[in-house]
């Protein structure tokens, strides 16, 4: 891969890219801390047991806001990414610290919104560049696993700790715009 070109330009150049993936617009890319509720999920424990099923999600979110105004303050976290894959960037901690302070932020989240989904421990954090259209065809998928592991290689000796903004609560009605209601300063 040529220093010249950004790791993730060669991405979109594979032939496959525009057939098989369909690219999440840029001011949407994020990474969850923690779901929050959807509109089609309203059962345990995606949806907290005290609240009612047919709360409207403009409801909840109101509740919600409620709540978070007593969240508490939190250290600062960065992360790193640790693989890549056709359809974005699988992310940890950079240190046993933050680790240990993002797992902190998704705990207090659960708190404050009354459930834990059943990965709640094991979810894996990631940046989701592309969603599935058409699965690739298996000839492709040894040429896609060298580009991606050069990309991987490339991304973590260019910028081997990732430093995102403040987590934030939002509000979204498609994965192409997340609207920030409440964005939590760390301490």
């Amino acid at each position: 891969m040529s220093r010249a070109t950004p790791w993730c330009a060669i991405w979109w150049r594979m032939p496959e890219s525009h057939r098989h993936l369909a690219f999440t617009p840029i001011p949407s890319l994020h990474m969850t801390v923690f779901q929050g509720v959807i509109e089609y999920r309203r059962d345990w424990p995606y949806w907290p047991k005290d609240m009612p099923e047919v709360c409207s999600i403009a409801e909840m979110t109101a509740f919600y806001r409620k709540k978070l105004e007593s969240f508490p303050k939190l250290p600062a976290f960065f992360m790193q990414v640790t693989r890549i894959t056709p359809l974005g960037l699988t992310l940890e901690g950079a240190t046993p610290e933050d680790k240990r302070i993002v797992a902190e932020w998704r705990n207090a989240f659960a708190d404050a919104f009354g459930y834990r989904h059943p990965d709640h421990e094991t979810y894996e954090f990631h940046i989701t560049f592309a969603y599935i259209k058409r699965w690739f065809d298996p000839d492709c998928l040894p040429r896609w696993q060298r580009m991606l592991d050069e990309c991987l290689e490339d991304l973590r000796s260019t910028v081997p700790v990732l430093e995102l903004r403040p987590p934030a609560f939002c509000e979204f009605s498609d994965m192409k715009h997340f609207e920030e209601l409440i964005v939590f300063d760390p301490v």
